[in-house]
């Protein structure tokens, strides 16, 4: 069970990471100094923008079980 919560905990960190980089900037923060300012032809979908909403805010919440699964796991072993 322990191994099974830090794997998936591990592929969702790395999944959100990924998906937060993904997602257009709106601002002139971090992510224009490092060519996010730039406008794409394939991030102009506001049909594409809704759906990468939705799923980080899916692997978002997945997270956060795995992460109460992990600190009840230690807190009950």
């Amino acid at each position: 069970m322990t191994i099974a919560l830090n794997i998936g905990l591990i592929i969702t960190s790395l999944l959100l990471i990924v998906l937060v980089l993904l997602h257009r900037a709106k601002g002139g923060g971090l992510s224009s100094l490092f060519g996010g300012g730039v406008q794409s032809s394939l991030s102009g979908s506001s049909v594409v923008e809704k759906n990468l909403d939705r799923l980080t805010i899916i692997i978002g919440l997945l997270w956060v079980i795995f992460i109460v699964g992990v600190g009840l796991d230690i807190k009950y072993s």
